[in-house]
């Protein structure tokens, strides 16, 4: 059960229904909206399934602007939410400013680090990830060229891209990828528009893959990609059913597992530092049967065989976030 607030006017005041328990958890959805197709709408389909589980009810709010974070982050420790998630890194300065002005209510951010008692930093290792959708995106395409669409240019998202990058590398040397970023603001994150342009652009440049990090805007890389006959990797949620046998797998990043934890384990959570990768289910990749005539016994067997060597340790992916560098492609 959803007990979804609304945002009244220029105050973006949560209107708060009587006789909730004040225990709730809540579920602030970052820019772009809560049915993204991919970020926001994995951070949901946590707290469903939470809900669904234990029939207990959630509290949530869709942002409209940057200026509603603080004022969503008190206005749920005031009303009794415990814990409040939030989804995305841009809650970092606000959760900062407000932790410590609760403290005997549990956040949880996810992308960013605050470091606070009363917090847990949940971050995921999705170059990893990328690195085993960058192998299949080689092994698919039939130029050597491929791509990769991000949302907005921060470092967090040149890690995806790096990541991607390697694993093209790994099982094509020869290869070349294009990267392009789609803005510097947040308003990249739902440009569905540019997104398509940029997937034009691309496909100009010969790629006949395009890997998407860009939220909501991705859903526009994914159609156009599907109109002009080249495969996609989608992002974050499974979106292999948006276009079926068009899209060739998406790296799956389980920010539904990290809402579905903080929700499960409820107020007074573990607090601290937390890394979701391949070694704990945190990323991968989608198979299904919307893609699987797509994905060949050999190339399964590749990205598998990856996926163990970098759980183990074997196989090290470079994280463009330890020094704000790639080795096989410069931005």
């Amino acid at each position: 059960m959803t007990l979804t607030k609304t945002l009244l006017g220029g105050a973006a005041a949560i209107a708060l229904s009587a006789g909730m328990a004040t225990a709730d958890p809540a579920l602030i959805f970052d820019l772009g909206g809560k049915f993204d197709k991919s970020f926001n709408e994995a951070a949901f389909n946590g707290a469903q399934r939470w809900a669904d589980e234990t029939g207990n009810s959630f509290r949530e709010i869709e942002l409209q602007s940057e200026a509603q974070r603080e004022q969503a982050l008190r206005r749920f420790a005031e009303a009794g939410s415990n814990p409040i998630v939030m989804a995305g890194f841009a809650f970092g300065d606000a959760l900062g400013q407000v932790a410590a002005d609760y403290p005997d209510t549990s956040f949880v951010i996810i992308d960013m680090v605050v470091d606070q008692p009363n917090v847990r930093s949940v971050v995921f290792n999705e170059h990893e990830g990328s690195y085993l959708v960058g192998m299949m995106a080689a092994e698919a395409s039939g130029s050597g060229t491929v791509g990769f669409i991000g949302g907005m240019d921060i470092p967090l998202i040149r890690k995806f891209a790096c990541g991607y990058a390697q694993g093209v590398m790994a099982a094509n040397p020869d290869a070349t990828v294009i990267a392009n970023m789609t803005g510097t603001t947040p308003a990249a994150w739902n440009d569905p528009v540019k997104g398509s342009e940029l997937t034009k652009a691309q496909i100009s440049q010969g790629a006949d893959v395009v890997y998407a990090a860009a939220g909501g805007t991705g859903v526009g890389v994914l159609q156009t990609a599907a109109d002009e006959g080249i495969l996609s990797i989608g992002v974050d949620s499974n979106q292999n059913h948006l276009h079926p046998g068009k899209v060739l797998t998406s790296m799956m990043k389980r920010v539904d597992n990290a809402v579905y934890n903080a929700f499960t384990d409820g107020p007074g959570l573990s607090t601290g530092f937390e890394v979701m990768g391949l070694a704990n289910g945190g990323v991968g990749y989608a198979l299904d049967d919307n893609n699987a005539p797509l994905v060949s016994a050999d190339m399964k067997a590749m990205v598998d065989d990856a996926s163990v060597k970098i759980a183990s340790g074997e196989l090290a992916v470079h994280d463009y976030m330890s020094d704000n560098s790639c080795p096989v492609m410069s931005f």
